[in-house]
């Protein structure tokens, strides 16, 4: 919640009113802007000149050399000028004239001592002051706390946010307020003249649309909120590990826990590792830090107005990619802007020929590196996390003409019924710099209860991936030789494991199919069929078989193979079968990583046509063809054709789109489907 404002205001003695001393920054100038060592503050800015700035919105393009940004090639001197704007523009919305001012720590401040300091520079630098009448919003300055350390940020929660505690393991407890999931309804994406023929609209797709206006009516909504508060918190950090294609983003949030989220999730200056440590970013290198690629405004407490047109309730998260900007309203859930993100690098990476991938990603002691799609249920976390491999990342990443790169600095891992025995370096990752979302505890020695669902199913953890014992640092690693994907089969009638063809692979990524069981308490009930396109519908912005054609050309270039692995029901749908046994699951993906699978024997299944392996080690040879382990051989039949069926209703969706010369591909990927 936002401060309550008490205690902000330092008295005249150099004390702040909670009695600690007021804080000093030293001021220095550069560039004719008076600056503190957390950041710039700009004094006065025109507004006109704030408007041309402004106007430059041309939709994100790939520079034409070097990666200078990743949206347009800039003249040094718009880029000077745009670094004129700062973080003070960012928080300057179109009518305002004076950004806030920039001060470390806690924001009980203007001493006289500093008032005198100011004044000592003065006669160095004349800095303007304002000349024209501002609105109120703009008089009043904010507060911005920059790129605070975790304990900073543990420090304004504890005192100003309530419901924030500190656990027994010293992780920060928070909560995320009435949203505690994502809101994939309330999402938009501003349809103009550019992404109206790129982006993926219509039917199955989860972009839906919203005009430039209503866009501008939200962000001015959400930053005359955050310009209304005693301070805001910024992060300026990097999204993905690979320096040549790393994207600079800023975060205006109004709480700490989103600061802290962030500072856990997104990457910092990857100039700074020394062996396996991060040394944090200087003074000087966050001043250089420039303008952002991208910015949030995250105003999550204050709702939308749901009279505003496209709006379907008081929550409203808006993606601008000709603006670069996303705004939060209406939902505190730190999810969102995790997400948001990764729709971004969804829309911006394949611009530059890289393949954006909602997947786990680990790598073998002698460099061979496996991707993990699969989704909820189907253990993409449990199979990706190996003690035995070095883990690149559990969710987000791309695939260049170099090789894999993680786009996250941290992970955001599930909660519900952790325990130390399953997965215990999740467990050990939750400690100081932890952020612990809509978790239960003990009321006197803080111990969390990661079984209780009172709050929310969806509790979740956010720490940095160096917390993992076996992170390989930097996140980065050579061509995927093993792309797997996951699915819970409730059905029964997948096998254990399939060796997929190129066709076969694409049409598996863009069905991104698992079942899983509704409402197992009561009593028995069918599985449901999910499909999500290319394993995570939700944040794509392409029409999916763009990825897919991406993914199997990569693959085939570095010589990758395709699996497919069930990790789901034996000998029976759910209710009458069983779970195919996890170490059985574990040999297989051994077996995978290893190379040895490659050499097996295969057989041909009907329907589906997988290449079924007779053998593999460890695991009983019967249950590799799913037709053994079932003891009504007619009730396999009419169970494998039903989903064979629900596959080929899902696709449907997909048929109308012509990819490749000739419309060769699409009939290519549809002939590697079912046949019956």
């Amino acid at each position: 919640m936002a401060s309550s404002g008490n205690g902000n205001v330092a008295n005249g003695n150099g004390t702040a009113r909670n009695g600690l001393p007021a804080i000093h920054t030293h001021k220095k100038h550069v560039n004719g802007i008076c600056h503190d060592d957390s950041g710039p503050t700009v004094k006065a800015k025109t507004i006109d000149e704030l408007h041309s700035l402004q106007k430059k919105k041309s939709a994100p393009t790939t520079p034409v050399t070097g990666s200078q940004t990743p949206f347009a090639t800039l003249s040094e001197q718009e880029r000077q000028k745009q670094q004129l704007q700062s973080i003070s523009a960012s928080l300057a919305s179109l009518t305002r004239e004076t950004g806030p001012k920039v001060v470390k720590g806690d924001p009980a401040k203007k001493s006289e001592s500093q008032v005198h300091h100011d004044h000592h520079h003065h006669h160095h630098h004349h800095v303007a002051t304002p000349t024209i009448a501002v609105s109120d919003s703009a008089l009043k300055f904010t507060h911005v706390l920059y790129n605070l350390s975790p304990a900073e940020l543990y420090e304004q929660a504890i005192k100003y946010e309530k419901g924030s505690f500190i656990t027994s393991t010293g992780a920060l407890a928070t909560l995320s307020g009435a949203k505690t999931g994502r809101s994939p309804r309330d999402k938009r994406i501003v349809k103009d003249d550019v992404t109206e023929n790129e982006l993926w609209w219509g039917k199955g797709s989860p972009n839906i649309e919203m005009d430039e206006h209503t866009f501008m009516v939200n962000r001015e909504r959400a930053v005359d909120y955050l310009n209304s508060l005693d301070k805001v918190f910024v992060n300026d950090q990097f999204l993905n590990w690979d320096p040549e294609n790393k994207i600079k983003v800023r975060i205006v949030s109004a709480r700490a826990y989103h600061s802290l989220f962030m500072h856990n999730i997104l990457v910092y200056n990857l100039d700074n590792w020394v062996g396996d440590r991060c040394i944090r970013p200087t003074p000087e290198e966050l001043e250089n830090f420039g303008t952002p690629d991208f910015t949030i405004y995250n105003a999550g407490q204050f709702p939308c107005n749901r009279y505003t047109h496209y709006m379907t309730s008081s929550t409203s998260i808006d993606l601008n990619l000709a603006r670069r900007e996303m705004v939060i309203l209406g939902t505190q859930y730190a999810g969102e802007m995790k997400k948001g993100l990764f729709s971004v690098m969804h829309y911006l990476m394949p611009k530059r020929q890289i393949l954006s991938l909602h997947s786990g990603c680990n790598m073998g002691r002698d460099g061979d590196v496996a991707l993990f799609f699969g989704l909820s249920g189907t253990g993409k976390t449990t199979l990706s996390t190996d003690h035995n491999r070095f883990l690149i990342g559990d969710d987000e990443h791309c695939w260049s003409d170099k090789g894999v790169s993680n786009i996250e600095g941290g992970c955001y891992a599930k909660c519900i019924d952790l325990c130390q025995e399953k997965e215990p370096d999740i467990w050990n990752a939750i400690r100081f710099g932890t952020v612990l979302e809509n978790v239960v505890f003990d009321e006197h020695s803080r111990e969390v209860d990661y079984s209780d669902k009172s709050v929310t199913e969806n509790t979740r953890a956010s720490y940095p991936i160096e917390y993992i014992p076996n992170a390989k640092l930097p996140c980065v690693g050579p061509h995927p030789k093993n792309v797997i994907l996951l699915a819970c089969d409730a059905f029964g009638v997948l096998p254990p494991v399939s060796k997929l063809n190129l066709a076969q692979t694409m049409y598996h990524f863009i069905s991104g199919y698992t079942a899983l069981v509704a409402g197992t308490e009561d009593g028995i009930k069918e599985p449901t069929a999910t499909f999500s396109a290319c394993f995570g519908a939700a944040f794509i912005m392409l029409h999916p078989t763009k990825y897919a054609a991406m993914l199997a050309e990569k693959m085939e270039k570095h010589g990758a193979t395709g699996w497919l692995v069930n990790t789901g029901w034996s000998g029976g749908r759910y209710g009458y079968g069983s779970r195919i046994k996890l170490p059985y699951t574990r040999k297989i993906i051994d077996a995978i990583h290893s190379g040895s699978l490659l050499n097996a024997e295969y057989k041909k299944t009907e329907i589906f046509g997988f290449e079924i392996p007779t053998e593999v080690e460890g695991v009983p040879s019967e249950i590799l063809d799913p037709i053994n382990t079932w003891s009504d051989k007619k009730a396999y039949n009419e169970t494998l054709l039903k989903l064979a069926g629900l596959f080929k209703k899902n696709f449907e969706t997909f048929t109308n789109h012509k990819i490749g010369k000739d419309n060769k591909l699409t009939e290519e990927i549809l002939a590697a489907g079912p046949v019956f």
